[in-house]
């Protein structure tokens, strides 16, 4: 009898835990077994604690991301995660239902048209149709200029500043899509709704506050003033042995930007930084280091701190092992071991005689191609340049090296920040360093002062900024005294950093501004530049949560593993990537009996994980045709995996920056936490 009740205790304990896990989980999608269903709020939704409309409620943020926990009727239960704490009620009229992770953000128009977003399909589907690209543009100037438009079929047009998606996390999800042509070009009409996290408002800069001691005795709080405009330059030198008068030569270089950053009053408005760089020290263990940080920008912000410690930098005794060295490894310690959350503007020189030792370089450490440090770069917000000292030695490979370096300082909608010197030019290397440190500190002064636009060197049109008092200017810095090819090198140059610190400085003044995002539902545009179709508008980002990304990169190593196995024994490879594909697929019987293994491709195997299949847009990894796989050389075969390997360690970095996720509903960094990757970077 005991027996008996004791098993009847436990099979209903048993059923009442497994009924409270249940409801501790979000629902499921329809058709799917491991995506939630999700909504979006609207503005003016209101939060129950009761699904009648009655119970006490509160406002909710406009367009924050729910979970949905349960449904009664026309209400929906919603909880910010998916580990089982839920918020309230929301009716479903207040709310978007999201099932599609496929986003985009705006580019910035320096160089592009800013987007036009119709109400209507129809509208800008006949424009389309008939490539009527007069139309477009009658009706694209008439709404810059702020015109009247009969029959406006734009509802909203974008910022004439751009919304930086890193620094103000808002979402633009893609509910429709439709492939069309645009003149020869091929382009997407897509629907969007225009979905911020925060409140609708670009975070305005915080005050701070101090306590203080008035005269009666009494402690008041006093508030402090928003800081000012700030850019920090952190210099990545490559001192291995032949690297000696270039480092002197920075050091001068920063002397004098100095002298004129202190002349106009711009202490700790414009701070420097120094990571030096050699290579591989398990092959040559007498270069003592990879990378050594010698100053980081806070201490920069101080010139006596910056040349205490940047004077015992010297360049190394010995020869590295070849031609190249791991300028990537500089590059990523600059990014990840500097604090950037108060500079507006980031910039990471590069200075180097060698070329850089890619993902699949034995002796490189980071693993990450070209493309994948920029990303990374550009995911925090900072720039790369890149001055490269080149010297007439085929062993050097320099053209190999300058195209992995414009990639790799390559900056959307402007160009790359690429300069070549001549090795032994030092003094003109030195001069190029000098007018570009002094070109920003131009830009931060011209910002704090309310000057706008900043002069763009080859554009005469533009306005000029006015002369500054007598005692504020700077010390001339000599031009360089070079050959006409040198010349239209470094105006090239100096054109592409205008732009850049006006598209930066106009980020800033919007921030300050508290302007709103672009806020719009159910909105047609089209993914191209209308006049010029070869340009993207936007760029196309999947939302994915840390714990997505995670598990990703664990799938994509295995596949990894399995393909360097492949090679060696490709009898077995594609009979082993099907038994994998059986353990990571929401199916296994299906990809264990009905799938063609010659036919199929990875994502047929059931490799495209469930956040991710259901996107138009796909990438070469889950498109592989296993067919195509045997049909490779060895060397395609290896390339393949190079790029694969890349991606997953971009997966890690990314993974690893807790200041780029973000948290719905606030909160420290956490498994559902969100980041909008980059399509490209995607498998």
């Amino acid at each position: 009898m005991n027996s008996l009740f004791l098993r009847l205790f436990f099979t209903s304990l048993l059923l009442i835990t497994a009924n409270a896990w249940a409801l501790d989980k979000p629902l499921l999608m329809d058709g799917k077994r491991t995506l939630f269903k999700r909504v979006l709020s609207i503005p003016e939704a209101r939060l129950y604690s009761q699904p009648d409309g009655q119970s006490s409620s509160e406002d909710v943020i406009p367009f924050s991301v729910f979970y949905v926990y349960q449904q009664q009727g026309n209400w929906l239960k919603i909880g910010h995660d998916s580990f089982g704490k839920t918020s309230g009620w929301i009716s479903e009229d207040q709310t978007i239902v999201w099932n599609q992770a496929l986003t985009v953000s705006f580019k910035d128009p320096q160089d592009t048209q800013r987007v036009l977003m119709f109400g209507e399909k129809s509208s800008l589907q006949k424009m389309v149709d008939e490539n009527d690209q007069e139309a477009y543009a009658s009706l694209y100037q008439k709404l810059v200029n702020d015109e009247h438009v009969e029959n406006n079929p734009v509802i909203a047009i974008q910022p004439e500043a751009h919304v930086d998606i890193h620094n103000n996390f808002y979402l633009v999800p893609i509910k429709q899509h439709e492939d069309v042509y645009l003149g020869n070009e091929q382009a997407r009409l897509l629907q969007i709704a225009s979905v911020p996290l925060s409140d609708g408002k670009v975070q305005a800069p915080e005050v701070e506050e101090t306590q203080s001691i008035d005269q009666q005795g009494q402690e008041t709080v006093v508030e402090i003033a928003p800081r000012q405009y700030r850019s920090g330059i952190h210099f990545v030198i490559d001192s291995t042995v032949s690297m000696g008068p270039y480092i002197d030569r920075t050091r001068e270089a920063v002397r004098k930007v100095y002298g004129s950053i202190t002349r106009q009053g711009l202490d700790n408005q414009v701070n420097f930084g120094l990571t030096a760089f050699r290579d591989n020290v398990e092959q040559v263990p007498e270069l003592d280091y990879l990378t050594r940080t010698f100053v980081n920008l806070e201490q920069g912000a101080d010139s006596a701190e910056f040349f205490s410690r940047v004077n015992t930098l010297e360049p190394s005794s010995v020869s590295s092992r070849d031609y190249r060295e791991d300028a990537y490894a500089g590059i990523k310690a600059a990014i990840e071991n500097t604090n950037w959350e108060n500079f507006d503007a980031r910039y990471v020189v590069l200075i180097t005689d060698a070329g850089p030792r890619e993902s699949h370089d034995s002796l490189g450490s980071t693993r990450l191609s070209a493309k994948a440090l920029q990303q990374l770069a550009y995911d925090k917000g900072i720039s790369i340049w890149v001055l490269h000292l080149r010297f007439d030695s085929p062993a050097a490979d320099h053209d190999r090296a300058e195209k992995l370096y414009k990639k790799i300082s390559l900056y959307p909608g402007i160009g790359d920040f690429y300069y070549g010197v001549e090795l032994g030019k030092v003094d003109e290397f030195g001069n190029v360093l000098e007018v570009l440190a002094n070109q920003i500190t131009q830009q931060v002064l011209a910002t704090i002062n309310g000057v706008l636009p900043i002069p763009i060197p080859g554009l005469p049109e533009q306005e000029t900024a006015p002369e500054p008092e007598p005692q504020s200017q700077p010390v001339a810095t000599p031009q360089p005294k070079t050959e006409k090819a040198e010349e239209t090198q470094l105006a090239s140059l100096q054109t592409r950093v205008a732009k850049l610190g006006n598209a930066l400085r106009m980020r800033y003044l919007q921030k300050e501004a508290g302007e709103p995002l672009p806020k719009v539902f159910d909105a047609w545009m089209v993914d191209r530049d209308f006049n010029d179709p070869l340009k993207s508008l936007v760029d196309v980002r999947v939302l994915l949560t840390r714990d997505q990304l995670s598990d990703l990169k664990s799938v994509m190593q295995q596949v990894l593993e399995l393909a360097e196995e492949g090679v060696l024994t490709p009898s077995g490879f594609l009979n082993d990537l099907k038994s994998l594909a059986a353990s990571v697929s929401r199916d296994p019987a299906s990809v264990a009996g009905n799938i063609s293994i010659e036919d199929g491709n990875l994502a047929d195997l059931g490799y495209m994980r469930e956040y991710i299949d259901d996107l138009p847009y796909t990438g070469e990894v889950m498109n592989l045709s296993l067919a195509s796989w045997e049909e490779w050389s060895a060397k395609e075969q290896i390339e393949f995996m190079h790029r694969l390997e890349s991606k997953i360690n971009y997966y890690q970095a990314l993974h690893d920056h807790t200041d780029l996720w973000v948290t719905p509903g606030g909160g420290p960094v956490n498994g559902n936490s969100m980041f909008p990757v980059v399509l490209d970077l995607l498998p």
